[in-house]
């Protein structure tokens, strides 16, 4: 497996180059107090050491996303395995570094405050309102998805299994976060690396290759799904996921060097990108064709997959930690999902977080709504938290340029990967049954056209003429 050990080997050289490169472009000041500091209330702002918070942030962003989506992009064949390495290097640890630190620089601000200090206060309404129900949909997404997986393992339902990661879900979004997240995540993330070493040990050790079909990077995909927009919203975490940025300004508030920025930030992405890379590869090897992957999803899903990957590789003891590790994934994710969502909805409400009675205020008709959304079908809630994670990610990525450009720093790393995400989404939207159900040129017109409209209006707005300003910042 040379294809998958080069492309681990060009995330660790992204990290240290161009993760290097941004952050020296940013221009971290060690001698600030981060808000863990200047703002402790044992509730939310809570300093932690570096390797706990580096561990409880790629726990928070490491969900189902890089195991299911790199399995279902793993149909594409390889090519998917360059679109994580790529995406993963030029967009998603840029966009979860810059999502981290301007909330550090903003006093832990959420994603909706930090986006409107940049573009402005209609960008901060609507991304209160969009962050607030991509936040639901991963909830739900994250509480179905290891429900089954309980279900399958255990014999008992999926309705019980759902109950109980509601109620976990009522308990961690409520206490204090270094109670529950700082104390249990970080040995959650020694069975995620078990879970990792021991399956690409697995995978090198049955000496499986690719497919038949080899190292071919053309559209391998059985059903004849296109590669453009299909692939860059399957495979998201991993890649590129807004749903990060909600996620990030979390550890922000428990962070206490900013220093330490590329190290949790760029670092956590880039191990997340290391796991998808290794479902890809195992998707793509381990099945003797994409119709042999495509008829167990078709049976299965993704979690079908994962069960016999698991237990294949690692026997029953490994394949069962394994699986419980792919369990744990999206429930520390699902948690700090509606932890998010929380803050989010406080901080519209200018409501304080530290009394328990106010917390409930907020967490129980949230809790109500997420638990309704269970209702729908699954399917259909991938779907849609599929496109809305990647607008986040969009309008994320056009907040960093503007932070840049009104520094009147190097804005197209942030720009060019908004540019392309802008194009990814508007164009799946415009194609997809969950959108407008257009054809697939008129589509990508659609969303070339906007990716230029919103180009030349950043262009004309961000001039080198215009007068920096700065994120908000503690004197």
């Amino acid at each position: 497996m040379t294809w998958l050990l080069l492309c681990i080997g060009l995330l660790i050289a992204g990290y240290f180059t161009y993760g290097k490169f941004i952050e020296r472009l940013f221009g971290p000041r060690p001698e600030l107090d981060t808000p863990a500091v200047t703002m402790a209330d044992g509730v939310d702002y809570v300093p932690m050491s570096d390797k706990k918070v580096y561990l409880v942030q790629l726990l928070n962003i490491a969900g189902l996303g890089p195991i299911f989506g790199p399995i279902l992009g793993a149909l594409y064949g390889p090519v998917a395995m360059l679109w994580i390495v790529f995406g993963c290097i030029f967009a998603g640890a840029v966009h979860d570094y810059f999502s981290g630190m301007l909330s550090v620089r903003a006093r832990g601000a959420s994603v909706p405050t930090v986006v409107g200090q940049q573009l402005g206060s209609f960008a901060k309404h609507f991304m209160n309102i969009f962050a607030v129900l991509l936040l639901l949909l991963v909830g739900v997404v994250f509480v179905l998805g290891p429900a089954k997986l309980l279900g399958d393992l255990s014999g008992t339902t999926v309705a019980a299994w759902v109950a109980a990661i509601f109620a976990y879900y009522i308990i961690a979004t409520l206490v204090p976060i270094d109670k529950i997240i700082g104390r249990l995540y970080p040995i959650f993330g020694a069975l995620l690396v078990f879970m990792s070493v021991g399956l690409l040990l697995g995978q090198f050790a049955s000496g499986n290759g690719f497919h038949s079909g080899g190292l071919d990077f053309s559209n391998l995909h059985p059903d004849g799904l296109p590669l453009w927009p299909l692939l860059f919203i399957t495979i998201a975490c991993g890649a590129v996921s807004g749903f990060h940025a909600t996620q990030s300004p979390l550890m922000a508030r428990c962070m206490q060097n900013e220093r330490s920025g590329r190290f949790i930030f760029t670092g956590a992405m880039i191990g997340e990108g290391v796991i998808a890379l290794i479902w890809c590869s195992l998707g793509i090897s381990f099945y003797e064709s994409p119709e042999a992957l495509n008829a167990v999803l078709a049976s299965g899903g993704p979690a079908a997959v994962v069960h016999q990957v698991s237990t294949s590789l690692l026997g029953v003891v490994g394949g069962v930690l394994a699986i419980l590790g792919v369990v744990i994934l999206p429930i520390t994710s699902g948690d700090t999902a509606f932890r998010s969502a929380r803050l989010i909805i406080a901080d519209f409400l200018k409501l304080p977080q530290q009394s328990l009675p106010k917390r409930l205020l907020i967490a129980l008709p949230m809790f109500v709504v997420g638990y309704l959304i269970t209702q729908a079908e699954f399917g259909v809630i991938w779907r849609y938290f599929g496109w809305a994670n990647q607008t986040t990610a969009m309008i994320m990525l056009w907040a960093a340029a503007a932070y840049l450009a009104k520094e009147g720093k190097l804005h197209w790393v942030c720009t060019l990967p908004a540019i392309f995400m802008t194009a990814v989404t508007f164009t799946y939207l415009a194609h997809a049954d969950i959108g407008f159900g257009l054809g697939m040129q008129p589509a990508t017109l659609i969303g070339l056209g906007v990716a230029l409209s919103f180009t030349v209006a950043f262009l004309l707005k961000y001039r080198p003429a215009s007068t920096p300003a700065a994120v908000e910042e503690q004197p």
